[in-house]
């Protein structure tokens, strides 16, 4: 067989040449979902239209997007650039191979190519998305890592977006229990963002997936990231929102979610706890409360989670700090209550509970609340 470009084709290389036309097709602005689809359908074959005449083309594309494609035919080879990726160890799974994600699959205008770098398992159709605020306090971080860490042990992909705070927390919990997660950016897969996350998006791709939907050189800009949202509920049986303000992206998420069909979960938070205000208001919309693992695990029918040993015995403290655990609960107390129930002095409480809670056996979850850690 031979290429519109008149190189020989071996014959098992085919469906990576027709994924290196869809690529291109990706990155001519303009061409999402619905024209992939009447270009498709229009010439049977993405590489058939990528070489077809303007006319041709004319009667399936508007004149700006027909004007965005030719630009880029001209300085685009698709298949060097397909061979390049392939070479960084980035895969372009199209929606006509069938390594593409089955729940990514169904939901409306899925989209037509993903970049990938690690590797999609059938078994992460047993996913959660686990998203928040980039804004964490200690109670939000500790929520996130145990829910994460726990339902990565009971077999379940956890599913974030690579920023800061939660999503950051929710992977790299995964990763540290054994378990696979998958990153959903808003940038291509050669920007990865943000920067601090390089070296988490390294071990990500290697125990699961980095994955954009964008073309690979592109910048993270905001519209990119509600649309990163969309994609990441629809890799998810269900989505949990850890701690989310009024006003934070993770509520674009479970939007998005409800739309899909997607169970929604939240932790709740203090009644005029801004930090867990958006949690509070979808708690009381109607989306299901989270107090551990077990309740996604039990909502979703995924199992049971495994129980966790502790690393550290409060066998192991002195007195003082037993006696200082011993009060503190999952409900967070004022550091005035703890100082009296503990009997403690505040300026040795407060370098007490500092060392517990770096210890893991304490949450701050701010102005002076602490808590036993779950």
């Amino acid at each position: 067989m031979v290429s519109e470009a008149g190189e020989l084709v071996p014959p098992g290389q085919v469906a990576d040449l027709e994924a290196a036309y869809w690529m291109a097709f990706r990155g001519v602005p303009g061409v999402g979902p619905v024209r992939f689809e009447r270009v498709l359908k229009a010439f049977g074959s993405m590489r058939a239209a990528w070489y077809a005449d303007v006319s041709t083309l004319a009667s399936v594309l508007d004149r700006r997007t027909l004007e965005q494609f030719l630009a880029s035919r001209n300085h685009v080879e698709p298949e060097t650039e397909y061979q390049r990726l392939r070479e960084e160890g980035v895969d372009v799974v199209t929606l006509q191979h069938d390594r593409y994600p089955d729940l990514l699959r169904e939901i409306a205008a899925p989209p037509p190519v993903l970049f990938v770098k690690g590797e999609i398992l059938l078994d992460d159709r047993r996913a959660v998305a686990v998203v928040g605020t980039r804004k964490m306090t200690s109670y939000g971080k500790d929520m996130a890592r145990s829910l994460s860490r726990d339902l990565a042990s009971a077999g379940v992909t956890i599913v974030s977006g690579l920023a800061l705070g939660i999503d950051g927390v929710a992977h790299m919990a995964a990763l540290e229990a054994g378990g696979r997660t998958i990153a959903v950016m808003g940038s291509g897969v050669r920007r990865i963002y943000p920067p601090d996350h390089r070296g988490l998006a390294d071990r990500i791709a290697g125990q699961g997936a980095i994955l954009s939907d964008f073309h690979p050189d592109t910048s993270p800009d905001g519209p990119n990231f509600p649309a990163r949202n969309r994609l990441i509920s629809g890799l998810a049986l269900g989505v949990v929102v850890v701690e989310a303000p009024n006003r934070s992206g993770a509520l674009i998420t479970v939007d998005f979610a409800a739309d899909q069909g997607r169970d929604v979960f939240a932790v709740p938070g203090a009644a005029r706890w801004s930090k867990s205000a958006g949690c509070n208001r979808i708690l009381r919309d109607g989306a299901r409360l989270v107090r551990s693992a077990d309740d996604i695990l039990e909502d979703l029918r995924l199992g049971e989670a495994p129980k966790q040993l502790a690393l550290d015995s409060p066998a192991n403290l002195d007195e003082p700090s037993r006696r200082l655990l011993s009060v503190l609960t999952a409900d967070p107390r004022h550091i005035d209550e703890i100082a009296a129930l503990a009997s403690l002095p505040i300026a040795t409480l407060s370098s007490m509970l500092m060392t517990l809670e770096l210890q893991g056996f304490v949450s701050n979850v701010g102005s002076q609340y602490y808590a036993r850690s779950a």
